[in-house]
C-alpha cells in the first residue's frame, strides 16, 4: 500500500501560527505515511519543542501486536527521552487524527499544553466527538485543542486506505473460497 501525495498547499494570507501547524502537520502526516507502507491505520504524530521536533511516532498496532503502539505514545515516549522529563508542558502535539481514549489521557498526563489535530474520529475520538477527556474539568490539566489543520489531506488518506484495505480484505476472501 501507498498514499497518495498530497500535493501543494497554499499559505499565502495565512498567519505564521498556521504557517507552523501546516509545517508541523506535514511532518506527522510524513509519519502517517510511514503506518500506512506498512499496511497499518495511517495516524502520524509529531511532538515540538522550541520549534523543534523532539518526538515522532506512527501507527504499529499490528507491526507490533500491541494495543498501545498509537502515533500519540511513541512520540510522547521519545519526547520524554529527549526532555529528559515525563512532563511535556512547554510542546506542541501534531496529530492525524483525533486521539482516542488511551491517548488523551497520556497526553493529559504529560501535561501537554495545546493538541494540534487534523480530522476527527467520531467512532472513538476523545477531544470532542464521542467524549472530551482533554478538557475535562474533573481533570488537574486541560489541553488547549485546534482542530481542522490539513483535515481534508489527513482524510483523504484514511479514506484511501480503508478503500484499499476493504478491497485487499475481499480478494483475500475470495481467494481463500477457491481453493
Amino acid at each position: 500500500m501507498k498514499p497518495k501525495s498530497l500535493g501543494r498547499i497554499s499559505t499565502k494570507g495565512l498567519s505564521p501560527e498556521e504557517i507552523q501547524d501546516i509545517k508541523y502537520m506535514k511532518a506527522a502526516i510524513a509519519q502517517a505515511r510511514k503506518a500506512y507502507v506498512l499496511g497499518e491505520v495511517p495516524i502520524g504524530c509529531v511532538i515540538v519543542y522550541n520549534d523543534k521536533i523532539i518526538g515522532r511516532g506512527y501507527n504499529r498496532r499490528n507491526t507490533d501486536k500491541t494495543p498501545l503502539a498509537h502515533a500519540e505514545i511513541t512520540a510522547i515516549k521519545r519526547a520524554g527521552k529527549v526532555i529528559g522529563d515525563w512532563r511535556l508542558e512547554d510542546c506542541k502535539l501534531y496529530v492525524t487524527l483525533e486521539p482516542c481514549q488511551m491517548c488523551a489521557g497520556a497526553i493529559v498526563q504529560a501535561r501537554i499544553p495545546q493538541v494540534i489535530m487534523a480530522a476527527e474520529n467520531p467512532k472513538a475520538g476523545c477531544a470532542g466527538s464521542v467524549m472530551d477527556i482533554l478538557n475535562n474539568p474533573d481533570f488537574n490539566h486541560q489541553v488547549d485543542v485546534k482542530k481542522g489543520v490539513l483535515k481534508d489531506e489527513c482524510s483523504r488518506m484514511l479514506k484511501d486506505f480503508f478503500v484499499e484495505l476493504r478491497a485487499r480484505n475481499r480478494a483475500e476472501k475470495e481467494q481463500k473460497g477457491n481453493l
